[in-house]
C-alpha cells in the first residue's frame, strides 16, 4: 500500500548517491534509482534521441549519471507534469538550446574577464613603470 505523500512514481526509488564515484550504472541499478522499468528505459531511447546510454563489450546499456538525471527529467515531465511524449522532447530540446546558450554567455563573459584581467595587468604594469621613473613616457615618446 501507498504511504500518503508517496505518489506511484517514487514507490521504491533508491537516491543516486552524488559522493559515489560510480562512473557507470546497469539498466538494473537505473530501474532501482528511478523505479521504472526496463522496457520503459528501452522505449524512452527511441522517444528521446537525447537519451543515449553507451554499451559495454557485452551490449548492456550502461548509463552515465547525466543519463539518469536526463531520465529523472523525462519521468518528471510525463508523470508529474503530465506532458505527452512529444511535448516533453520538444521541453527537453529548449531546455538544451537554453542551456546551450547559457554555456557560450558564460564563455563569452570568461573570454571578456580574462581580458579585463589581462588589461588591468599591463595598467598595473604601466604605474609601476610610471612610480619608478616618470620620464618613462616622454623616452617612449622620443623613440618612437
Amino acid at each position: 500500500m501507498q504511504e500518503s505523500g508517496e505518489s506511484f512514481q517514487t514507490q521504491g526509488v533508491t537516491k543516486l548517491d552524488s559522493s559515489s564515484d560510480k562512473l557507470y550504472y546497469s539498466i538494473s541499478e537505473v530501474c532501482s534509482l528511478t523505479g521504472l522499468k526496463p522496457h520503459v528505459l528501452r522505449y524512452w531511447e527511441t522517444a528521446f534521441p537525447i537519451l543515449k546510454p553507451s554499451k559495454n563489450q557485452s551490449g548492456n546499456r550502461t548509463y552515465k549519471r547525466e543519463d539518469i538525471e536526463l531520465i529523472k527529467l523525462i519521468s518528471t515531465l510525463l508523470y508529474e507534469e503530465r506532458y505527452t511524449i512529444d511535448g516533453a522532447r520538444q521541453k527537453i530540446e529548449e531546455m538544451s538550446s537554453q542551456n546551450q546558450q547559457m554555456k557560450l554567455e558564460i564563455k563569452t563573459a570568461t573570454v571578456s574577464a580574462e581580458i579585463i584581467d589581462s588589461i588591468g595587468k599591463e595598467i598595473t604594469d604601466i604605474i609601476t613603470i610610471l612610480e619608478r621613473d616618470p620620464m618613462a613616457v616622454d623616452k617612449q615618446d622620443s623613440k618612437g
